[in-house]
């Protein structure tokens, strides 16, 4: 027998942002109903490398970067937890002094939004970072940023929403999503069918499928963010690093483990990926080359993911172009565990109140209207694609 639910709000998707959509919403008093095909904060959200990094983004996602700042330093009123969440520094690398250069242009024009950006040359690199490898020119420090444990994170979203009254569903996977031209229903097989007043799309890699289900095809693709953790070492590392142009990412955690990503993974299948033979020896190279203390340490895991990805590496977020009431907010490209929090803000205030406090115009859907898909803006070439979030 079909059980039926009628709600305010249902979210498609139990990452961090769905998670912290529902918690906001909860937060303001509006019932919702929170649908995840598998464990909330599993999937993107939760494999992710765990960066909460604003430096390296486009000038469009600052405010967005800096009210997700503020929300971080939140956390354990947020969600309960801690999340192992330290500001640790970003430290973000050029390999060149052309990369030098880009870093110091993007320091200029990101002036005024908080970040402090600090210029490093060679010498003051060796001074205070001595375990870089040589092959480093410099590089760009944010001294509030840092990283996080995914794992706790972002699960704990979806149950500090369930502790103030949402109703969170694990394990359903939706196999329809309409609107009747009064009420949004949302159907996991013969199961469950909620009805709602607003449907927020937080599906991830799987969101565009639903967005083209309501006449809003986007060209959303999957990315296979490949990483490792290697066995616990003594401290040596307190930033989390990254490099101009991409590549590499690392950090260290209280225990000793040292994660560290780059690459991609093997997909054969839309919903799975799994580490590719071909991209692990690469990836351990260059983790040896940037980290010379790693070599000859051993290797305790891999892994990948299935992240959703947009042409310009910025998300699709806001109201959909074609049915009132439906909101979207997916592609979050790589990037998205530091903004998630303030992207499920947004959402509900979009609910709530039918507007945004910060701007999100340059996250609209209609970005990707058929005539435009040409004209898509290509991302900054200063930009660090480093696969947070899945």
């Amino acid at each position: 027998m079909m059980q039926r639910i009628d709600t305010e709000v249902a979210i498609i998707g139990g990452g961090i942002v769905g998670g912290s959509a529902a918690l906001f919403l909860r937060r303001l008093g509006l019932p919702v109903v929170l649908l995840e095909a598998a464990l909330c904060g599993a999937k993107a959200s939760g494999v992710n490398y765990g960066g909460v990094r604003r430096q390296g983004r486009g000038l469009e996602q600052m405010p967005l970067t800096q009210r997700a700042h503020e929300l971080w330093g939140r956390l354990p009123e947020l969600i309960g937890i801690d999340g192992e969440y330290v500001r640790s520094g970003h430290l973000k690398l050029a390999c060149s002094q052309a990369d030098l250069a880009l870093l110091e242009d993007y320091r200029a024009r990101t002036r005024g939004f908080g970040m402090n950006l600090q210029m490093l040359d060679r010498g003051a690199l060796a001074r205070r970072f001595g375990w870089l490898g040589r092959s480093v020119a410099g590089g760009s420090f944010c001294p509030e940023d840092g990283h996080a444990n995914p794992r706790l994170v972002s699960p704990a979203f979806a149950r500090a929403a369930s502790a103030l009254g949402a109703e969170v569903r694990e394990g359903v996977r939706v196999t329809s999503a309409r609107h009747d031209g009064s009420r949004f229903i949302v159907r996991a097989g013969d199961a469950l069918e909620v009805r709602s007043r607003f449907l927020l799309n937080c599906a991830g890699a799987w969101a565009g499928r639903i967005a083209e289900g309501f006449g809003e095809a986007v060209p959303e693709t999957s990315i296979h963010p490949l990483m490792m953790v290697t066995e616990p070492l003594p401290v040596f590392m307190s930033v989390s690093l990254g490099v101009q142009g991409g590549g590499i990412y690392a950090r260290q955690v209280a225990r000793g483990n040292c994660v560290i990503g780059g690459g991609r993974g093997l997909s054969l299948d839309p919903d799975f990926a799994r580490p590719g033979r071909a991209g692990l020896g690469a990836l351990m190279a260059n983790a040896a080359r940037l980290l010379p203390v790693l070599r000859g340490v051993q290797v305790i895991r891999f892994w990948t993911g299935v992240e959703g990805n947009m042409p310009d590496h910025n998300p699709v977020l806001g109201p959909s172009a074609a049915v009132p009431g439906l909101f979207h907010a997916f592609g979050l490209s790589g990037a998205g565990f530091q903004i998630g929090p303030a992207v499920g803000e947004v959402l509900s205030e979009l609910v709530a109140h039918g507007r945004s406090s910060i701007p999100i115009d340059a996250f609209r859907i209609e970005r990707y209207a058929a005539a435009a898909h040409g004209a898509v803006a290509r991302p900054e070439s200063v930009r660090e694609q480093t696969l947070e979030s899945p």
